[in-house]
């Protein structure tokens, strides 16, 4: 097959012009063109699509300016609680880890527990120690730090509000999530996401990202999702699955039934954010009613695309 294609994000909301400078916006594509080539690679070396999301990912994850892994947002305590998850749309396996601490990067967590446990979603301290006994990367607290991030918590540090990248004034504003879809040569698709969640959450809040069907779905049949936005909502409209249902059962294209999910569905329930797809034709899609996603995508016909705003 030839229509191997990889579709990446690192965030959609509130990204504006007048929110970031060029030296702000040359970073974020780099960092996006660093992520897309680390994932086309897996495609091009005829890797598997879940090796593709996963490079692709783990890049994303390394990268300060995301949120997630390295640089994601401080919860009330003052530390970062990471949530990830990764499909198989071959067989519909699914791993998936919530309110970790100190893993480096959690999307191989995720990965790790679809691979090596009977279990899809494991959490907390029970998700880290099973990272120690697996041997994946730990990481001290330090290593997590971000002034940026650190700055956004103090503003609202001492209330109990818990507040999305758009709701905090400090710089640029957007939701940090990332995630990656991808279709390999054989015909086979994945999705994996990964977040830090929300600045100042409590109560061990967990969003989309990690949930199976809302923030990241893949099958074979239909198409990979990643998702990004106001989690909450997500959940309740049950999105990345959505958008395969409406796929397998009406017959919508992949392009269809994004903008129906994104732009309908989500908006009547006031979930603002975005989502990538690929389908098993390799047709890719970018879709989202904020102001902006950090986005990329490539394919193998040659086509390479890096985007931030509308």
């Amino acid at each position: 097959m030839s229509h191997y294609t990889l579709v990446i994000h690192g965030g959609a909301g509130t990204i504006s012009k007048s929110n970031i400078n060029a030296e702000q916006e040359s970073a974020y594509c780099d960092a996006l063109g660093k992520a897309l080539e680390a994932g086309f690679s897996c495609l091009k070396n005829d890797g598997t699509a879940l090796d593709a999301v996963r490079a692709a990912v783990v890049s994303l994850e390394d990268c300060i300016l995301f949120n997630a892994g390295k640089g994601s947002v401080f919860g009330k305590d003052g530390r970062q609680e990471m949530d990830a998850s990764i499909m198989d749309g071959k067989t519909l396996m699914a791993g998936a880890v919530a309110a970790v601490r100190n893993i480096r990067n959690p999307v191989e967590l995720a990965y790790t527990i679809m691979t090596k446990s009977q279990h899809v979603m494991l959490n907390g301290s029970g998700a880290y120690e099973f990272a120690v006994q697996q041997g994946l990367a730990i990481e001290p607290d330090d290593y997590f730090f971000s002034q940026f991030r650190y700055d956004q918590w103090k503003e609202i540090q001492g209330t109990n509000n818990a507040a999305l990248d758009h709701n905090v004034s400090v710089r640029d504003k957007k939701f940090g999530t990332v995630g990656a879809v991808a279709l390999d040569k054989h015909g086979n698709i994945a999705a994996a996401t990964s977040t830090g969640g929300m600045t100042n959450k409590q109560f061990g809040r967990i969003g989309d990202s990690p949930i199976i069907g809302a923030g990241t779905y893949a099958n074979n049949k239909t198409c990979a999702i990643s998702c990004t936005g106001h989690g909450e909502p997500f959940i309740r409209a049950v999105t990345a699955y959505d958008v395969s249902c409406l796929m397998e059962y009406k017959e919508f294209s992949l392009s269809e039934a994004m903008h129906v999910v994104v732009h309908d569905k989500l908006l009547k329930i006031d979930g603002e954010g975005g989502m990538i797809g690929v389908d098993t034709q390799g047709n890719a899609a970018m879709v989202f009613n904020s102001e902006g996603m950090y986005r990329g995508m490539m394919n193998a016909e040659g086509k390479k695309e890096i985007l931030i705003y509308k």
